[in-house]
C-alpha cells in the first residue's frame, strides 16, 4: 500500500483548475526514484516512468528546436504537402512536435524559448487538421490512428483550443482598430481566419463567424450582436433542413433543443426515426434507412455547426 499512498500523492498534483492549473508539475522529490519506478511499473505501464519524471528542460528543447527546423525545411508553408507519403511523413513530425510540446509547456523557460511563431504553429495545425479531415472525415476519437503507421494526436490539440469568447474579443479588437487603420483592421482579420482554422471545433463554424464578422459594426455591442445572430441563423437552417426532408417542426425542434441542453446529439435510437415523415420501412429501394442516414447526418452537421456557440 505505500506504493499506491504514492501514487495518489501524484494524482493530486493532476488536479485540474480550469485555465490556470491544467496539469500537475512536481519540481522535485527526494530519495525517491526508485520507489516511484516500483510504483508506475506494480500499478500501470513499466514504461511510464520515462513520461512520468522527465528529463531535464534542455533534452526536450534541443529535440524540440530540431523537429522545428525539419518541420520548416521539409513542409514550407508557402509550399502545399502533395501525395499520400509526403501528408503521412508531416503528420508523423508534427505529432511528435505536439507530443513534445506538451511537455516543455510544463517548464517556465519554455515561454522564453519557443522556436516558431504563434502565427506559423496555427497555420501548421490548420494543414494537420486538414489532413486529418482527409483521412478520417467526421470520425473523432482522441488518438486515431488510420493505420499502424499513421496516428492523429488529437487530443493534444483539444488542449491549447480557443473558444468563441476568444474569437469575440479579436473582432471587437479588430472592429476598433480598423477604423483607424485599414491595414491592421486587414492583419486582425487575417489573424481571425488563421486561428479559427487551427481550432478543431471552430474550423465547423468558419462561415458562421466569416458572415458574422461581415455583419457586425464597430457601434454595436459585439456579444450580443453574436447573440442574436446564432439564435436567428440556428432557427433558420434548422428550419430549412425540416423543410427540406418534410421533418415533424415541432419534435425536430424539441430533438436538437435537448441535444444542445444534454450536450451530445444521439444518433442511436427511435428518436431521429420519430422525427421523419410517414414511411415504411420495408418500402422500395429501402427509402426509409436511406432518409434516416441523410437526415441523421444533416443534424450531426447542424449540431456541430452551432454546439458551444452561444
Amino acid at each position: 500500500m505505500r506504493a499506491h499512498g504514492l501514487i495518489q500523492a501524484y494524482s493530486r498534483t493532476n488536479r485540474i483548475l480550469n485555465s490556470v492549473k491544467a496539469y500537475g508539475n512536481i519540481v522535485s522529490f527526494r530519495d525517491l526514484q526508485e520507489e516511484t519506478d516500483e510504483a508506475l511499473t506494480l500499478f500501470g505501464n513499466k514504461d511510464a516512468k520515462s513520461i512520468a519524471i522527465l528529463k531535464p528542460y534542455l533534452e526536450y528543447e534541443v529535440e524540440y528546436q530540431g523537429k522545428i527546423a525539419e518541420l520548416m525545411s521539409n513542409f514550407p508553408l508557402d509550399k502545399t504537402i502533395q501525395g499520400e507519403v509526403r501528408k503521412k511523413q508531416f503528420v508523423k513530425l508534427f505529432g511528435e512536435i505536439l507530443k513534445l510540446r506538451n511537455i516543455l509547456t510544463s517548464f517556465d523557460e519554455f515561454a522564453e524559448n519557443e522556436a516558431i511563431s504563434e502565427r506559423d504553429i496555427q497555420d501548421y495545425q490548420s494543414i494537420y487538421l486538414d489532413i486529418h479531415d482527409e483521412f478520417r472525415g467526421e470520425i473523432g476519437v482522441d488518438r486515431e490512428i488510420v493505420n499502424d503507421d499513421l496516428v492523429f494526436e488529437i487530443e493534444l490539440i483539444k488542449q491549447i483550443e480557443v473558444n468563441v469568447d476568444y474569437i469575440l474579443m479579436l473582432v471587437e479588437q479588430a472592429l476598433k482598430e480598423g477604423q483607424k487603420d485599414k491595414e491592421k483592421s486587414k492583419e486582425n482579420r487575417e489573424k481571425i481566419s488563421c486561428t479559427v482554422d487551427s481550432s478543431l471545433a471552430l474550423r465547423k463554424k468558419k462561415n458562421l463567424i466569416d458572415d458574422f464578422i461581415d455583419s457586425v459594426s464597430a457601434e454595436k455591442d459585439v456579444r450580443e450582436d453574436w447573440r442574436k445572430f446564432i439564435e436567428n441563423a440556428r432557427s433558420r437552417e434548422l428550419t430549412e433542413i425540416a423543410n427540406k426532408e418534410k421533418l415533424k417542426h415541432e419534435k425536430t425542434k424539441q430533438f436538437i433543443e435537448n441535444a444542445f441542453r444534454d450536450g451530445y446529439l444521439s444518433t442511436t435510437g427511435t428518436a431521429i426515426g420519430e422525427l421523419l415523415p410517414h414511411l415504411t420501412m420495408f418500402g422500395p429501394g429501402a427509402a426509409y434507412a436511406e432518409t434516416k442516414q441523410r437526415v441523421t447526418k444533416k443534424l450531426v452537421e447542424f449540431f456541430n455547426r452551432f454546439e458551444g456557440s452561444a
